[in-house]
């Protein structure tokens, strides 16, 4: 290794994945991951023979390239594979198997060092706190054959996502909410997640992206709610979280002019104008927090999904169980001694509380961690909520920390579920 340290060369490369509902993020060490949305396009059936003609082999395609092969609306929804929905993959899915295989392939391909001294990134990959073995495994297998054809992988291991946040806040005793587009994971940590109090709820992007869907076919805009796309962006840019949802509405009708957005998308001409609907931003912020909310379930009853129960441990947790009354619940089942340290420190992430206030709508908007320390205190709980600097990329950091922390001769350990899987060791 050019006479490097092994030390010195685990910070050098380094190497973090987070394996996100809606992106990938992944990269060796720097001041951000670089970033790709989690979907592939499966190139096969009637549009191979044009491809072959005009030269393109791939049979997947990933990363920026991929919005160049899409067609029409239609054709999307049959050949546009997400493979992580609500964080998880299910065991024989191996459409989605392939792909997640092609966009780890594409980071590698991506950040691959021409160094001499280079032999492999020491990987530590980042999964939803209640993935099942047999992710862990597919995953060291995606590992274990790019090395055999790329030698790109030295060591990997897998963390849960909820540990990789408390571990880029360096904060050894909290409850960590991370939010993502498929779910949100409430993970007590005490140096370890405390796995018998982890809450999963199947709700994150997706279902703010739904109620936004639901917003365009209102607004006359049905050929853009099918277009995932469209909706995501959408949703990012006129989304608020309200103080207090019956309030927040009740202003916005009383003051139209005042919350009316017009949406459009750069280098376009589309244009999305709410009109006296300004009033609807406040659900696809109010969705994440309660969707026990009765304005709610006229749209669950036209068709909206309603988000689904999770199974943990043996217990059923349901998908519209308000995030409060989750994080609680979670809580309840640590200690009795150790729960006052936890509400101490509850750490936000993820890109789904990644919400701002606009400026002349404080009054009825609030940020995410505002809005859980007001509902934490209507039941009397005094808390310290706090919102990572990074709320994209927390998970990605803490993976980064955890590649250059741990020791290279600690081998992967299934029960304690760490450890480097390695090359020569175990593929």
């Amino acid at each position: 290794m050019a006479g490097l340290a092994i030390s010195e060369y685990k910070r050098k490369y380094a190497y973090g994945e987070d394996y996100g509902t809606s992106q990938f993020k992944f990269g060796p060490v720097a001041e951000k991951p670089l970033v790709i949305d989690n979907r592939g396009l499966l190139l096969a059936g009637e549009s191979r023979l044009l491809l072959d003609i005009f030269g393109v082999r791939k049979e997947v395609v990933v990363g920026p390239e991929l919005p160049k092969y899409l067609g029409s609306i239609d054709d999307v929804g049959r050949y546009l594979v997400y493979p992580m929905r609500d964080g998880l993959v299910e065991k024989d899915d191996e459409r989605a198997w392939r792909v997640l295989y092609e966009i780890t392939r594409y980071g590698f391909e991506t950040t691959k060092p021409k160094a001499k001294d280079f032999d492999g990134f020491f990987v530590t990959a980042a999964l939803s706190a209640i993935a099942p073995d047999y992710m862990y495994q597919r995953i060291f297998e995606i590992h274990a054959r790019l090395d055999a054809e790329e030698k790109v992988v030295k060591a990997v291991t897998i963390i849960p996502q909820p540990l990789a946040v408390a571990i880029a806040e360096k904060t050894v005793t909290c409850v960590v909410v991370e939010s993502g587009h498929g779910n949100t994971q409430i993970t007590p940590i005490s140096m370890y997640p405390i796995r018998n109090a982890i809450v999963a709820l199947n709700r994150g992007g997706a279902e703010a992206d739904a109620i936004a869907a639901e917003i365009l076919r209102d607004l006359g805009y049905e050929d853009r709610a099918r277009e995932e796309k469209f909706v995501r962006q959408f949703k990012e840019a006129v989304g608020l979280i309200p103080r207090d949802l019956n309030q927040a509405i009740e202003k916005a009708r009383r003051e139209p002019e005042r919350f009316r957005t017009v949406f459009s998308i750069p280098g376009t001409v589309i244009q999305v104008d709410m009109g006296n609907m300004g009033w609807a931003r406040f659900l696809i912020g109010e969705i994440i927090f309660n969707p026990e909310h009765e304005i709610f379930e006229s749209y669950y009853k036209r068709g909206m999904p309603r988000p689904k129960d999770t199974v943990v441990g043996g217990e059923r947790v349901r998908g519209t169980m308000p995030l409060v009354q989750a994080i609680t619940h979670s809580v309840s089942r640590t200690s009795t001694e150790l729960q006052p340290a936890l509400y101490k420190d509850i750490i936000l992430s993820g890109g789904n509380f990644a919400w701002k206030v606009p400026q002349g709508l404080e009054d009825v908007a609030v940020d995410s961690a505002t809005k859980v320390a007001l509902e934490l205190k209507r039941l009397g709980i005094e808390s310290n909520v706090r919102l990572v600097s990074d709320p994209l990329y927390s998970v990605w950091k803490g993976t980064i920390v955890y590649s250059i922390a741990v020791p290279e001769d600690v081998e992967w350990d299934w029960k304690r579920r760490e450890g480097w899987y390695k090359r020569g060791v175990h593929y």
